[in-house]
């Protein structure tokens, strides 16, 4: 009979310590993909804000595919997580995961990018227009106003990639100089960058230089032209370890710098204010900084 007791008991202790760890798991981060530095270094941001607050921070990595990112915002809706952090694969697609969480009555966070619908509680980003005409502004002045150019656009459908191009293309239009020679997604990956660049540079003879939405794209587009012999100036976004190193070593003019880890880290702080009831800002710009040589 003791033995039975006992293991009563320990049994409802286990339970109670699964019941324990589930109460913690009240914040799930749903990132894009973690192939890419920029969001591995958001996603530790996150984590350390998260542990700092007392929170266990749920990850989920959405491999750059719509139908995955809204099986993991479901997942994480199961596990009755009680506010969802989200960095859309897509502006538009990412709606149906929003909606079912404002269903559940679970608030939303968006990080890094932004989502066209659906009610969000709180965007944390930085300012990519203007980031955009930051990078414009540089590669304006690498070239003295006049060449031609090439722009490497990140996801089509994310925020990022839009407001980027948007702000670029605002400031390099006041340059009558300036000619877009070839405008052509890359979706933020290096290698798609090298592959996308390799064929630019087979029909373009002419190019001074190439503007990046992210600085994977930039890196592989730098492989691409240093292949080819020919001097491009390349400018990238992000402010990634390798973004400032192929910065510092020469192979690339200038990389307009996020912080992902402060977005990361302002996301997991906005929510926690969320949930204890707190009134938060609508958006809340992280600051850029233009790192060149």
């Amino acid at each position: 009979m003791n033995k039975f007791v006992k293991t009563v008991a320990a049994i409802a202790l286990m339970a109670g310590s699964v019941t324990s760890a589930n109460a913690q798991d009240t914040m799930a981060l749903v990132l894009s993909t973690l192939n890419n530095p920029f969001f591995v270094s958001l996603k530790e941001g996150a984590e350390s804000k998260a542990a700092e607050l007392g929170y266990n921070l749920i990850v989920l990595d959405s491999q750059n595919d719509p139908a995955k990112e809204l099986a993991n915002i479901e997942d994480a809706l199961s596990r009755n997580v009680q506010i969802l952090l989200i960095n859309p694969t897509d502006s538009d697609a990412v709606k149906s995961g929003i909606k079912a969480a404002n269903r559940k009555g679970v608030p939303v966070v968006t990080v890094d990018r932004g989502a066209n619908g659906g009610e969000v509680a709180s965007h944390i980003a930085s300012d990519n227009v203007l980031g955009g005409k930051m990078a414009g502004e540089v590669l304006a002045g690498a070239i003295g106003g006049s060449g031609k150019v090439v722009e490497l656009e990140g996801v089509p459908g994310t925020s990022a990639a839009r407001d980027r191009g948007l702000g670029f293309n605002e400031a390099i239009a006041t340059m009558a100089g300036i000619e877009v020679v070839a405008v052509q997604p890359a979706d933020f990956d290096r290698t798609k960058g090298l592959n996308v660049m390799e064929n630019i540079l087979q029909a373009q003879p002419d190019i001074s230089a190439v503007f990046a939405h992210n600085d994977e794209m930039a890196l592989g587009a730098i492989k691409a032209i240093q292949a080819s012999g020919r001097d491009i100036i390349v400018v990238g976004f992000d402010g990634t370890d390798d973004g400032v190193s192929a910065v510092n070593d020469g192979s690339m003019l200038a990389t307009i710098a996020q912080q992902p880890v402060v977005i990361g880290a302002m996301g997991v702080a906005t929510a926690a204010k969320i949930l204890a009831g707190e009134t938060v800002s609508d958006y809340t710009a992280v600051e850029l900084l233009a790192i060149t040589r």
